[in-house]
């Protein structure tokens, strides 16, 4: 009889390193994708960032050119910093380090960020990835974001 791979097969390595090893309980085994460890930052950053820009390429429209990849490069990475800070409420320092850059990098983001909001599709568009972030890991704190 063939044996279905576990679901845990399929999920990189980054994810199994914080996944709890499988326990046994009077003879019993556990089940592999029990209660999860906290994800580190810098996952959770990396995650946040490629949600950003998939969902950047989603809205789309047209073929950039050079200097346009490198601005909208620039804007996935604040929208996904200022995201990070305010939705999983990770500091500034963990957050620079994750994207490897200065925490004052990462005010600076945030500042635009909030800047840029006064525009109704950008702030209807942030909302969406904080919508997105908090159903992928959930409230910082057991709260959403004002």
């Amino acid at each position: 009889m063939r044996r279905t791979p576990s679901p845990l097969a399929r999920l990189p390595l980054e994810i199994k390193s914080v996944l709890p090893a499988p326990r046994l309980r009077k003879g019993r085994v556990a089940e592999p994708w029990g209660p999860l460890l906290p994800v580190s930052a810098h996952l959770r950053c990396r995650v946040v960032r490629q949600l950003t820009a998939e969902m950047v390429m989603l809205v789309g429209e047209r073929v950039q050119m050079r200097r346009d990849r490198r601005r909208s490069s620039c804007h996935v990475r604040q929208i996904s910093m200022y995201v990070c800070h305010v939705v999983l409420q990770i500091s500034m320092t963990d957050i620079g380090l994750s994207f490897g850059r200065d925490r004052t990098t990462v005010s600076h983001a945030c500042h635009v960020v909030e800047d840029r909001r006064d525009n109704p599709a950008y702030d209807d568009f942030v909302g969406c990835v904080e919508r997105v972030v908090t159903s992928v890991f959930g409230a910082a704190g057991g709260r959403e974001h004002e």
